[in-house]
């Protein structure tokens, strides 16, 4: 007996959470749509996957076209795909999470953004999708990554003092840590090294400067 079997259409999109810090505080990189559905709405970076790329590739292709942005450590995170997420058809998104020092890209909207911009993480307006869930998982992955891997050096500009890299730690987990243990378990590391160099803060004395000795993406460190 023959069988015929009927492969539902599934349409594929990827997502990007951007994340930075501005002035200690959590920053979320979003744009404001230029074409429906939700035009003129803020959201996540991101689009459909073509049939000749792979999914990462994609990730990078609409961040970059879209913001900007690009040549930064992606990491994936899930895959969304609640029934009604997308209103044009039944849509699966695999979103995926980057971490950028500010200061170091130039924000360009596309054609299809009308505007790109930061916003802080806890202040942010209303987003298109499920976009608001991407975030929250996102940030969830992020601070508890912090217990295990490097992953807060992807925040970080070419030189920075110990106090520069523990404000990134306290900023995404939301809690203060103790100068004297936090700056022993980052120095045992070995993952940093000395610049020779000082910077002023405030009224206090000079901090040291340090480098990452070999950005190699995020390691695991526990």
């Amino acid at each position: 007996m023959a069988y015929t079997y009927e492969y539902p259409h599934l349409a594929v999109t990827t997502d990007v959470a951007v994340f930075t810090l501005q002035k200690g505080e959590l920053h979320v990189l979003l744009i404001r749509r230029g074409n429906d559905p939700f035009r003129g709405a803020w959201a996540l970076p991101g689009g459909f996957v073509r049939p000749e790329e792979g999914l990462e590739d994609c990730a990078r292709r609409e961040l970059e076209e879209e913001t900007g942005v690009s040549g930064f450590y992606l990491e994936q995170l899930y895959t969304f795909g609640a029934v009604q997420r997308d209103p044009r058809e039944r849509v699966l998104t695999v979103a995926y999470f980057a971490l950028i020092p500010s200061d170091r890209v130039v924000l360009k909207a596309s054609a299809d953004a009308d505007a790109v911009a930061w916003f802080p993480a806890n202040r942010l307006p209303e987003l298109a999708f499920d976009h608001r869930d991407i975030l929250k998982a996102a940030r969830e992955r992020l601070a508890a990554k912090l217990d295990y891997s490097t992953i807060a050096f992807q925040f970080m500009p070419a030189v920075f003092t110990l106090s520069e890299l523990q404000t990134v730690y306290e900023t995404i987990k939301g809690e203060k840590l103790d100068k004297r243990n936090f700056r022993k378990s980052i120095l045992a590391l070995k993952r940093l090294e000395t610049t020779g160099k000082y910077k002023r803060e405030g009224a206090h004395r000079p901090a040291m400067l340090y480098r990452i000795k070999a950005r190699k993406g995020v390691e695991i460190i526990k």
